[in-house]
């Protein structure tokens, strides 16, 4: 799971500082609101990479989707792309945990395997 989802976030990284080159053109906007915020969100990612299989981790990946997806009210285009990364973000956590499983699943095959082939020194 860990893989898919530092991936996922690693794309959202540069996702987000594209996203913060386009808010700069925002007359409305200071400079230094849009690249503290997304500063905050780029360097959140990076976080996340490492946290990703701790507690926590995932529900504040979900919190991250959700503030991508309402940047759109400041960049519209980040609805979408807001969108396609929380699918994303679905997927690696769905497909992610199910690889774990199998590969723990073929671990303890090869372990029990590995067990039953020696034979026992009496």
């Amino acid at each position: 799971m860990r893989t898919l989802c530092s991936s996922t976030l690693i794309g959202e990284f540069f996702v987000i500082g594209f996203a913060g080159l386009v808010a700069m053109k925002d007359p409305d906007l200071s400079m230094t609101t849009v690249w503290t915020v997304s500063g905050i969100a780029m360097f959140l990612c990076l976080v996340l990479c490492g946290l990703v299989t701790r507690p926590g981790g995932v529900a504040l990946g979900w919190a991250l989707q959700i503030a991508l997806i309402a940047s759109g009210f400041i960049v519209p285009t980040m609805y979408f792309l807001g969108a396609i990364f929380a699918a994303l973000w679905w997927a690696s956590v769905h497909y992610g945990r199910k690889v774990d499983e199998a590969k723990a699943r073929f671990a303890a095959q090869a372990d029990s395997r590995a067990s039953s082939s020696t034979p026992d020194a009496a």
